[in-house]
């Protein structure tokens, strides 16, 4: 049965906070944030220091037309948000939403931003340049952004993640082009930081990953560290690899597939894997299409050492782009983006489900209208209920939406 109610509301225009301070706490519903522009792309979703809950996005600056993030707080589990908050640091950063820059709190009050930029080198003309900035002061102000590789042969960086670690220092993983073999594929790096001088002692984990489809790094309650991403197996199989690190990460187990889909393909899909952990254990989705087409979902009960028999999520075949959360009592939700054709053409929907902590379907429902054009979804648990956001079209250009998911 859908239990679900979604309201979801548009975030872009020139009003701020329309509303929000008249509104009581009655419902979850009217203008909360917006996108101050019409070029609003690249929604991300964390958590402050305090449990708060924070959505980034990117939309170009109004005076330099260049591409800079913006984030805003919620400190009502959703019925408010609080003004949008530039980050000048990040001027220039490349919009990219299978690239999502990210935001990430320290415990000791610093917060730290990872973000694409065009690298404009000869050597490769699509090449991209990884940046981060940091603030130090709960983001009043922003230390000047600093790359993530400084070697010089590493001349594209890309599909980065961030997570915080049991010490409370943050690691990272990306995309280089830094590599031992001729075997097609990037290498899948790994770094943390070490206090106030950022990221330190990067280091190779793995060659041959997939070069255009995002990367996942997730912490467990136990401190264990897992990477998942989209491997290029034999030169021609595109599968998603798990991995994990019990040290730290100063090594990493290896590669095991998550599903045999055996998809061969000579190119990149640029939709990548995502990863939740629960008491009941590791929940994966991702696209292919191999061995069936679209958004799956698969378990792992024992930390990786064996996987489910991957589960279709739904009958849309080129539905992609999954993302996950759990919520408090450890029950999961996925989201993704699915076509859905309206007369002659086709228009994109947000579709979203819920599992129980063991895995069951309980629910399944798109969430926009199909006479809409909504991309690239994000899920984030408030106390009560699931926050969404994504992109969607407004007349010639792009802004942030979202909405809850209440039951």
């Amino acid at each position: 049965m859908k239990s679900h109610l979604f309201r979801y509301i548009l975030a872009m225009g020139l009003i701020v906070l329309l509303g929000a301070c008249q509104r009581g706490k009655e419902e979850k519903s009217g203008i909360r944030f917006l996108s101050h522009g019409t070029n609003a792309s690249c929604p991300y979703i964390t958590r402050d220091t305090a449990g708060n809950t924070v959505v980034s996005w990117v939309e170009n600056d109004s005076i330099s037309n260049k591409g800079v993030m913006y984030y805003a707080v919620t400190n009502d589990d959703g019925y408010t948000f609080s003004e949008p908050r530039k980050i000048g640091a990040t001027m220039g950063v490349y919009p990219h939403d299978e690239n999502l820059p990210k935001l990430l709190f320290k415990p000791n009050g610093t917060i730290i931003a990872l973000f694409g930029m065009e690298q404009h080198d000869a050597r490769n003309k699509y090449a991209g340049k990884v940046m981060y900035a940091q603030s130090f002061d709960n983001g009043l102000h922003w230390e000047a952004p600093m790359p993530l590789v400084t070697d010089t042969t590493g001349y594209d960086q890309r599909y980065f993640d961030m997570a915080l670690l049991p010490d409370g220092e943050a690691a990272a993983i990306w995309l280089d082009n830094r590599k031992e073999t001729a075997a097609e594929g990037s290498t899948l790096y790994f770094a943390r930081t070490s206090g106030n001088a950022g990221f330190q002692a990067a280091k190779p984990v793995v060659e041959t990953v997939c070069q255009c489809c995002r990367t996942k790094l997730l912490v467990d309650k136990k401190g264990v560290i897992h990477i998942v991403y989209r491997d290029i197996i034999n030169d021609s199989i595109r599968d998603m690899v798990h991995q994990t690190s019990a040290d730290g990460g100063n090594s990493f187990s290896a590669p095991v597939r998550i599903s045999a889909d055996n998809w061969v393909v000579n190119g990149c899909p640029h939709t990548g894997p995502t990863l939740v952990a629960n008491d009941h254990g590791l929940h994966f989705a991702w696209f292919t299409m191999g061995h069936g087409k679209g958004v799956f979902y698969c378990q792992s009960t024992d930390n990786g050492n064996t996987y489910t028999q991957k589960e279709s999520l739904s009958t849309a075949p080129m539905a992609k782009h999954p993302q996950m959360t759990i919520d408090k009592k450890g029950e999961v939700y996925i989201t993704w983006d699915e076509p859905v054709k309206v007369g002659n053409d086709f228009n994109s929907r947000i579709a979203f489900l819920h599992k129980s902590v063991d895995g069951r379907t309980l629910d399944s429902q798109a969430i926009t209208a199909d006479s809409t054009w909504c991309s690239y979804p994000v899920l984030g648990a408030l106390q009560e209920g699931i926050l969404v956001v994504f992109k969607q079209r407004v007349g010639n250009g792009t802004a942030i939406a979202y909405g809850i998911m209440e039951h």
